[in-house]
């Protein structure tokens, strides 16, 4: 036990908390290289296709990032691999565990989808458990793989240049398994075109029964979420413009 209680130790002081998050490894996934801002203490994780900014509370993500373009989705897909497996670079006490899904009734909704990836260790990467949410079963291979992730890929291959892409969920409608992950009531995908200067979220309840809704503005979503993604503040109520696309 004394060994096991050392290295979490050693572990959070190699690895620490932080409210303002570095990602000194991948700032590049971010647009100008700006990190969000949230009172939402966590841990930034660095991937190689994506960034996840995970809650030790929740044992979930509050927000992943994802630079897409046109181009990387040409390239072969490679084969989905569903091998879900527990983030090691995590102290154990912060993990979502394998076990706290089983028997939950509720999927491992992805944040970072597994239809983004276009090289074979993003996919592998993209089943880390930090990458996943409790998400209600019909919703997350419906109305959020259906209209929320594949019109923004559909989006993607016709844009010019980079496209950012955070997804992430907030509110507390419970919790499953021993590690206690929260189940969150809604969930998001915020998509920001640079080259138009355009930006826009889907915002959808965390249910089986959940009904689409128009996009919500940015200016929205950054009041419902409390993250300042640090988007261009000229940027306008883009719901319109999300609904022509």
């Amino acid at each position: 036990m004394q060994s096991l209680a050392k290295l979490l130790l050693v572990g959070a002081l190699w690895f620490p908390l932080s409210a303002s998050a570095l990602f000194d490894q991948c700032k590049d996934q971010f647009p100008n290289q700006q990190i969000p801002s949230t009172h939402q203490v966590g841990r930034d994780l660095c991937f190689d296709d994506f960034a996840i900014y995970y809650s030790p509370i929740d044992k979930k993500p509050i927000y992943t990032v994802e630079k897409l373009n046109a181009e990387q989705f040409q390239a072969p897909h490679p084969r989905r691999t569903n091998r879900f497996y527990e983030e090691a670079r995590l102290p154990f006490h912060e993990r979502s565990l394998l076990a706290d899904y089983r028997g939950s009734g509720f999927d491992r909704g992805h944040n970072v989808p597994a239809g983004d990836m276009t090289r074979e260790r993003g996919m592998a990467q993209s089943f880390s458990l930090a990458n996943m949410m409790p998400q209600a079963r019909q919703n997350n291979q419906g109305i959020w793989a259906k209209r929320v992730e594949e019109p923004t890929r559909m989006y993607i291959k016709r844009a010019q240049g980079d496209i950012f892409v955070f997804t992430g969920s907030v509110g507390q409608a419970g919790s499953i398994g021993k590690s206690k992950v929260t189940v969150p009531s809604h969930l998001y995908k915020l998509v920001y075109d640079p080259s138009k200067k355009i930006a826009w979220a889907y915002w959808v309840e965390n249910t089986d029964e959940a009904q689409m809704n128009p996009p919500i503005s940015y200016q929205e979503l950054v009041q419902k979420t409390g993250v300042d993604f640090h988007l261009p503040v000229d940027l306008i109520d883009n719901r319109a413009s999300a609904r022509a696309q």
